[in-house]
């Protein structure tokens, strides 16, 4: 049974039926957290993370995180969350919270030159272990395809006509490319796939990584997609982490390959938001700031 509430009685909710399974948490705070796609997530205490998924989709995400990282979290360099799951009803996952903030546009341009170093060289060494996991290991435990963006025609037909027509020859332009795009050289991975500054714990004072979560999307790509989503932090980010990951692996990477793929992303969730005038402000400023950002 999943938790599907959008009153202002959710957060009691959630409390109650975490006080049930754990009541030594009555004396903490509760805190509601930015509601995700998937689930609902609660912080106790300062210390503790509960996520509540939204529906049963949203329940196997939940069960399939949760064995993914108990297999990997070992495996890894940068901390990632050490979750189990609490059967409920409802179910809900529970983990300890990695110390930090996000890290948005505003906050990276404030990272020094040293700092930006060494936060793409964690997240370099994150995905070089990712990606060097077993495929049959990680199959097991549930990891398929991530999830497809839409078709062209669909994307061209919702989100051109939000775009100011400035960004049209642009726009139009990736999505005839990506038509044409052929497969990636270095083939499909197991990747994180979700590398953006919200899904990252960062300690400004030591500007640098505490840890890296929500692998809700998680699963097997294309390589070069793994590297798109640090462009909706800051395009100087992916460049430091594609060279340091070059380093690491040996691999060579297109960036032309990963600017593309970037436009493309942002017009597809443009067109999922097409409808929602709330998110569609942001959608379009996204794409706007890929568009200013024209490689060479």
């Amino acid at each position: 049974m999943a938790i599907v509430a959008d009153d202002s009685d959710v957060l009691s909710a959630l409390r109650e039926a975490i006080l049930r399974a754990l009541p030594d948490l009555a004396g903490q705070s509760f805190v509601a957290a930015p509601r995700g796609r998937d689930s609902l997530a609660v912080e106790v205490g300062g210390r503790l993370i509960f996520k509540f998924p939204r529906h049963e989709a949203a329940e196997a995400r939940l069960r399939k995180e949760a064995r993914l990282l108990a297999a990997i979290r070992p495996r890894l360099s940068t901390p990632v969350p050490d979750m189990s799951l609490i059967e409920g009803p409802p179910l809900f996952s529970r983990h300890r919270k990695l110390i930090g903030e996000h890290l948005p546009p505003d906050a990276y341009d404030a990272v020094s030159v040293q700092g930006r170093d060494r936060i793409a060289g964690q997240l370099a060494l994150f995905y070089a272990e990712l990606h060097a996991l077993d495929v049959a290991e990680v199959s097991s435990l549930g990891a398929g395809p991530i999830g497809a963006w839409l078709p062209v025609d669909e994307i061209a037909r919702k989100a051109l006509p939000r775009l100011p027509t400035v960004a049209w020859p642009r726009a139009e332009a990736a999505l005839d490319a990506y038509a044409r795009l052929p497969p990636d050289p270095h083939g499909e991975t197991f990747g994180f796939f979700d590398g953006h500054g919200w899904n990252l714990a960062f300690e400004a004072g030591r500007e640098q990584l505490n840890g890296v979560y929500d692998f809700g999307d998680s699963g097997f790509g294309g390589l070069h997609q793994e590297f798109i989503y640090s462009n909706i932090t800051s395009f100087d980010l992916t460049d430091r982490i594609v060279a340091a990951y070059e380093a690491l692996t040996g691999r060579e990477l297109d960036r032309d390959r990963i600017d593309l793929l970037t436009g493309v992303h942002g017009l597809s969730e443009l067109a999922e938001l097409s409808d929602d005038p709330v998110k569609v402000a942001a959608g379009v400023e996204r794409v706007m700031r890929w568009v200013r950002h024209a490689r060479p």
